[in-house]
């Protein structure tokens, strides 16, 4: 499979979002002059192999829970472009329905869309999945967003002071709230069921906040230092500059009958810089 090149949408002057068709995966986003997703500079872009850093799009199971590719194989398969630049709204598409391949993995036959919409300080992604069977299907699914940061070491996610998580990290453990941001200290790997505030990521130089629809939870991972290390596509000390906040469907997966359609959104507004 010949990887198709990237595609690129400017939104005004400082502005800019680029994907990939490969996974229709999120690359870059800048917004006023400044990046805001995390790349690793030793990410793999060939066939097979999930791309480190940006926006994967998880589905139709969430890690190992499930019988197929760990995280599912939407990440590594090759989605059709539906427009670009200058061909209607402002926004990239892309589009996958199964085929041999994907029912090795998942015997169901459906249609996903992923449709990014830049504006001038916010991205929305959002994820839609048909059932085109003839028998109702279930599947899991998580937009697993790197955002840039200036160092984790002063980076908090604020909104999940009050709801209990889940620890996977330390065998998918039950956690109490704590009452207090999320801090970045060693391997950080949370699943927070039936989240509904927003959130807000803040690293001491900028805000961002988060917002979802349709996805029930929100997971945060950094791998930590000890884990990062053994990480080929990810450069030494590399961790310290993103954390993922995604918003995801994992604890209760989405039911879809026959002709039914599902849709979740994430949301980036970018607040102010804090300097």
């Amino acid at each position: 499979m010949t990887l198709a090149p990237p595609l690129q949408l400017d939104v005004g002057d400082a502005s800019r979002i680029e994907a990939s068709p490969f996974g229709a995966h999120a690359l870059s986003w800048r917004c006023q002059g400044r990046e805001r997703l995390y790349l690793s500079p030793r990410a793999s872009f060939g066939e097979g192999k999930a791309i480190r850093g940006g926006i994967p799009v998880i589905f139709p199971q969430f890690g190992e829970r499930g019988d197929g590719p760990r995280h599912g194989f939407a990440r590594t398969a090759a989605w059709e472009p539906l427009d670009g630049p200058g061909t209607g709204p402002a926004r990239l598409a892309f589009r996958l329905r199964d085929d041999e391949h994907t029912r090795r993995h998942w015997p169901h036959r459906f249609e996903a869309e992923l449709v990014l919409e830049p504006g001038e300080n916010r991205l929305r992604i959002a994820l839609s999945v048909r059932n085109l069977d003839e028998a109702p299907f279930e599947f899991s699914a998580a937009l697993h967003t790197y955002l840039r940061v200036a160092d984790i070491a002063g980076t908090l996610v604020h909104g999940l002071e009050d709801r209990p998580y889940f620890d996977s990290a330390r065998g998918g453990e039950q956690v109490e709230p704590t009452d207090a941001p999320v801090r970045f200290e060693g391997e950080v790997d949370r699943i927070y069921p039936g989240t509904r505030r927003m959130l807000r990521v803040t690293d001491g130089e900028q805000m961002l906040r988060v917002e979802s629809e349709g996805f029930a939870d929100t997971v945060v991972w950094n791998p930590g230092a000890e884990l990062a290390a053994g990480l080929a596509d990810l450069g030494a000390g590399e961790h310290r500059h993103f954390i993922c906040v995604e918003a995801a469907r994992i604890i209760e997966p989405v039911r879809l009958e026959p002709g039914g359609e599902w849709t979740g959104a994430q949301h980036l507004i970018v607040e102010e810089t804090l300097r």
